[in-house]
C-alpha cells in the first residue's frame, strides 16, 4: 500500500533536510525542490526509495525526484505540509522561502530538464507554461467527457444525458480565457481576480457591439492568447498605480485604472491581433499537415526530446491550448507523443542486446509501464541517454511513428487529442479527428507500433558500437556513454 506521507518524509531527508529546501513545485510526473545546497542531496538513497521513478538536476541547485502521475499530486502536497509544519515549529524557513511558499506550488512544466533553465528565453518559456500547466487536468477531465458524449450521441445512446454532458465538457473551454487570465497574473505577481477580470472581456457576449479596425468584434476572439496579452498588461498597469499611489486611494484606483486601460486595450487591439494570431496558427497547423504532414511528423517525432531537454517544448503549450479551444482537438500532440513510444522501442532493444546487465534490465522492466502509458522520464534518464547512442536511434523511432500519422494526415485523415498531458497509450481517450474517434485511434496505434518497431530495430542495428558484448556492457548506472552520441 502506498505510503505517501513516508515518501514525502524521506524524499525531504535525503535532500538535506527541510532547512536545505527553498521552493516547491510540481508538474505532472515530477516533484521539483529548488535546494540551497546540492551537495547534501543523497542521490543514491532518492533513486533507491520506492516508488520513485527516477533523479533529474542531482549536484545542481534544480532537483527533480521523477514519482509519476497522480502520486506526485498527494506527495508534493505532504512535502509542503512538512515544510510548514517545520516553519510553525521554529524557524528552518528563511524569510525569502516563505514568500515563495506563500505564493502556493505552481506546477512547472512538463518535460524533461536535467539542468537549471538559463536565459530570457528559456525563463520566458517556463513562466508562461507555468500558466497552462495548472489548466491540463480540468482540459483532460472535460476532453475525456466531450469523446463519451460524441460516442453516445453518433450511436444515438442516452439522448437524455448527452445535453448535460455536452454542457459539463464545453463549460470550462467556454471561460478558459478567464482561468487563462487568472493564472497569468498570479504568475507574474499581479492580482490573480484582476487577470481574470480583464480576460473575461474577451468571453463576454456584448463585445459583439463593440468595433475595431472597421469590424464587429466576436466573443471569444483571441483566446487563450488574448488572454495571456490582456492579463499581462494588466498586470503592468497594476504594478505600476501601486508603486506611485499612497494606501488610501490605492485601494480604489488601482483595481479601476487596471481594468478600464487593459479592458480598452484588449478591446481595441489586443483582441484583434490575438485573434490574428490564434487563425494563423491553426491555418498553419492544418496547411503543414495537409501538405508536409509525413516530413513535419518525422521532425516533431524526431526532434521533441532533444526540444523537451532544452526547455523549448513549453512554447507549444499555449499552441496546444489554442488549437483545442478553436478546432476541438490539437493535431500536434499525437505527433509528438510518438516520441516516447520510440523510447520503449528503443529501451526493448537494449533489453534484449545486453542480457548480462542485471542492473540495467531491473530499470528496464520497473520503467516500461510507466512509458507505454507516456512518462518516459525512467527510460530517458535511466537507459537510453547515459548509453548514448540508443538514446538518438529511439528518437528515429519516434520520427518513423511520427511520419506514419502525419502521412495519414496528407491523406486528409487527421489524428487531434482533446487535451493536452497524456501520451503513449494514456492518450487514447483523449483521441479524435476530423473523421471522428474510430480512424484516429487506429491510425495513431499504428503510429506507436510503428514507433516501437522502428526505436527497436534501429537501436539493436546501430544503439552498440559494433563488437559490444553482451556480457560485458556498461550499465546504464555508470553514466558513461557506449561509443559517440
Amino acid at each position: 500500500m502506498r505510503n505517501d506521507t513516508a515518501t514525502a518524509s524521506a524524499v525531504l531527508a535525503l535532500t538535506g533536510g527541510p532547512a536545505n529546501v527553498r521552493h516547491v513545485t510540481h508538474c505532472l510526473t515530477r516533484l521539483r525542490l529548488t535546494v540551497a545546497d546540492p551537495a547534501a542531496v543523497d542521490e543514491g538513497a532518492l533513486r533507491a526509495l520506492p516508488g520513485v521513478l527516477g533523479v533529474i538536476g542531482a549536484g545542481t541547485p534544480s532537483l527533480q525526484v521523477v514519482l509519476g502521475p497522480g502520486v506526485v499530486d498527494t506527495v508534493t502536497a505532504e512535502v509542503e505540509r512538512q515544510l510548514a509544519a517545520e516553519a510553525r515549529a521554529g524557524g528552518v524557513r528563511t524569510e525569502a522561502r516563505a514568500a515563495e511558499m506563500g505564493k502556493g506550488s505552481r506546477p512547472s512544466p512538463t518535460g524533461p530538464t536535467a539542468t537549471p533553465q538559463k536565459g530570457p528565453l528559456a525563463a520566458s518559456l517556463r513562466r508562461i507554461a507555468n500558466v497552462f500547466v495548472p489548466l491540463i487536468p480540468a482540459l483532460i477531465g472535460c476532453g475525456i467527457l466531450a469523446g463519451v458524449n460524441g460516442l453516445l450521441t453518433n450511436a444515438g445512446w442516452l439522448p437524455g444525458l448527452t445535453p448535460a454532458l455536452a454542457a459539463i465538457a464545453s463549460g470550462f473551454m467556454a471561460l478558459i480565457a478567464v482561468f487563462v487570465g487568472y493564472q497569468t497574473a498570479k504568475e507574474f505577481g499581479g492580482t490573480p481576480v484582476l487577470g481574470g477580470a480583464v480576460a473575461a472581456v474577451i468571453v463576454y457576449p456584448g463585445v459583439a457591439k463593440v468595433t475595431a479596425f472597421g469590424v464587429h468584434l466576436s466573443p471569444g476572439q483571441g483566446g487563450v492568447l488574448g488572454a495571456l496579452a490582456a492579463a499581462l498588461l494588466a498586470t503592468r498597469i497594476e504594478k505600476w498605480c501601486r508603486g506611485r499611489l499612497p494606501g488610501a486611494l490605492d485601494v480604489l484606483l488601482t483595481p479601476t485604472v487596471t481594468v478600464l486601460v487593459a479592458g480598452l486595450a484588449t478591446l481595441y487591439g489586443l483582441m484583434y491581433a490575438a485573434g490574428a494570431v490564434a487563425t494563423a496558427i491553426g491555418t498553419g497547423a492544418n496547411w503543414l499537415l495537409t501538405t508536409t504532414g509525413a516530413f513535419a511528423g518525422l521532425l516533431l517525432g524526431g526532434l521533441f526530446l532533444p526540444l523537451v531537454m532544452l526547455g523549448l517544448h513549453q512554447a507549444l503549450i499555449p499552441i496546444h491550448t489554442t488549437l483545442i479551444e478553436q478546432q476541438g482537438y490539437t493535431v500536434l500532440l499525437p505527433l509528438l507523443a510518438m516520441a516516447g513510444a520510440g523510447q520503449v522501442g528503443g529501451a526493448l532493444a537494449v533489453y534484449v542486446r545486453l542480457r548480462h546487465d542485471t542492473t540495467l534490465r531491473t530499470t528496464i522492466r520497473s520503467a516500461l509501464p510507466a512509458g507505454l502509458l507516456g512518462v518516459g522520464e525512467p527510460l530517458i534518464y535511466g537507459v537510453s541517454l547515459p548509453l548514448g547512442r540508443p538514446f538518438i536511434t529511439a528518437c528515429v523511432g519516434g520520427a518513423a511513428g511520427g511520419a506514419f500519422v502525419g502521412f495519414f494526415a496528407m491523406l486528409g485523415e487527421k489524428v487531434g487529442a482533446t487535451a493536452i498531458g497524456p501520451s503513449g497509450w494514456a492518450l487514447f481517450p483523449l483521441l479524435t479527428g476530423n473523421q471522428g474517434p474510430a480512424p484516429a485511434i487506429a491510425i495513431y496505434a499504428g503510429g506507436l507500433l510503428t514507433a516501437y518497431a522502428i526505436g527497436f530495430a534501429a537501436t539493436l542495428a546501430f544503439g552498440f558500437p559494433r563488437g559490444t558484448a553482451r556480457s560485458t556492457a556498461p550499465s546504464a548506472t555508470d553514466r558513461t556513454p557506449v561509443g559517440p552520441a
